[in-house]
């Protein structure tokens, strides 16, 4: 078995103590090497939670959740299998095998086409490389039963930045006559909605509920939750996904660079791409520490660029994580990426 040596790494240029970044890795190791630690301990601190809470949802409602995991060790991680303890919830896997520092999900979908009621589910993921270990993630939620969605999730798609976008899906309930939505809410300032009673009978009642993300919204993906609050049923609170994402300006393929494990002095060249709805010209590309450069040997306006990056590895061990910031002549555009690299003399 390796173990993750540590000492001074590189970053902007210089030498900097990593015992705080390594120290725990390193002892970690150093334990499962010799001593009969439950090997899930280390497996769990992988994931950012393991514990997540759905609130109450519609029948047929879209509802998925990501239990994010990072493998911050320089073996390989590789997850087997999952399987849950309840037909209520169908989990899979984003990526079977992370490499040091890349980041994975395990994504709980919640079947509310097919159960109503308190439901809750224990998804027991296991691990084969480079220790055996399981993880157990839990989740619950309420699906009602009297109230539907017309499609499943608000769904606002790619949206140009500067653009608003709107959308609309119907709300039915069945049961009381006297049942109404009586507010919206959402926790995003650009993301606003409007229920609107469309129909009511004795028994059923229904809404549109239109949805704007106004055009100040700022680039990423969007997951949000609006809260239905409703009077007259047996729950006060629906909550509602909404989801898409604002395109950027200039789109970096890689968004996050891994540049490997590497040798102290060893040299890896990557390679990023960026491109837009326009031709551009990079005007200006440059790292925060010496150990990246740049080729860019064509300054003509195009639409996507080809941009190899190489790094130097430095000659102590260490995770270097520098920025890179790049310019264009599109509007004034730039991006920063985010590279990171781990150098193990251990390889």
């Amino acid at each position: 078995m390796r173990t993750i040596g540590f000492g001074p790494l590189c970053r902007n240029g210089k030498k900097e103590n990593a015992v705080s970044r390594w120290a725990y890795p390193v002892l970690l190791w150093a334990i499962l090497a010799g001593s009969p630690l439950p090997a899930q301990d280390w497996a769990e601190r992988m994931f950012k939670e393991t514990r997540h809470d759905f609130g109450t949802i519609a029948r047929g409602a879209k509802a998925e959740y990501r239990f994010v995991l990072e493998n911050n060790y320089l073996d390989d991680v590789h997850i087997a299998r999952i399987r849950t303890s309840c037909g209520c919830t169908t989990p899979r896997i984003e990526q079977q095998r992370l490499k040091t520092y890349e980041k994975g999900a395990v994504v709980a979908r919640i079947n509310s086409d097919k159960f109503v009621g308190r439901q809750q589910s224990t998804i027991t993921v296991t691990i084969d490389e480079p220790l055996r270990a399981q993880v157990q993630l839990h989740v619950k939620v309420y699906i009602q039963s009297d109230v539907t969605l017309e499609p499943a999730s608000v769904v606002l798609g790619d949206i140009d930045r500067g653009t608003a976008a709107e959308k609309a899906i119907s709300v039915r309930y069945t049961g009381r006559g006297d049942w109404k939505i009586v507010e919206v809410k959402s926790n995003n300032p650009h993301l606003t909605a409007e229920a609107v009673e469309s129909k009511r009978s004795s028994s059923r009642v229904s809404y549109h509920l239109r949805v704007r993300l106004d055009e100040d919204a700022p680039p990423g993906y969007i997951k949000e939750h609006l809260l239905l609050v409703t009077a007259g049923g047996r729950t006060k609170e629906i909550l509602v996904l909404v989801e898409g994402q604002v395109l950027p300006d200039l789109i970096v393929s890689p968004n996050s660079l891994f540049l490997g494990v590497v040798r102290p002095g060893e040299r890896v060249t990557k390679q990023v791409v960026v491109r837009s709805k326009r031709p551009f010209r990079i005007t200006s590309i440059s790292g925060d520490c010496e150990c990246l450069r740049f080729n860019i040997s064509d300054d003509a306006a195009k639409r996507l660029h080809l941009i190899p990056v190489t790094f130097i590895a430095c000659d102590k061990p260490g995770k270097v994580a520098p920025v890179i910031h790049l310019h264009t002549d599109l509007d004034g555009a730039t991006a920063d990426i985010s590279a990171y690299a781990a150098v193990s003399s251990d390889r």
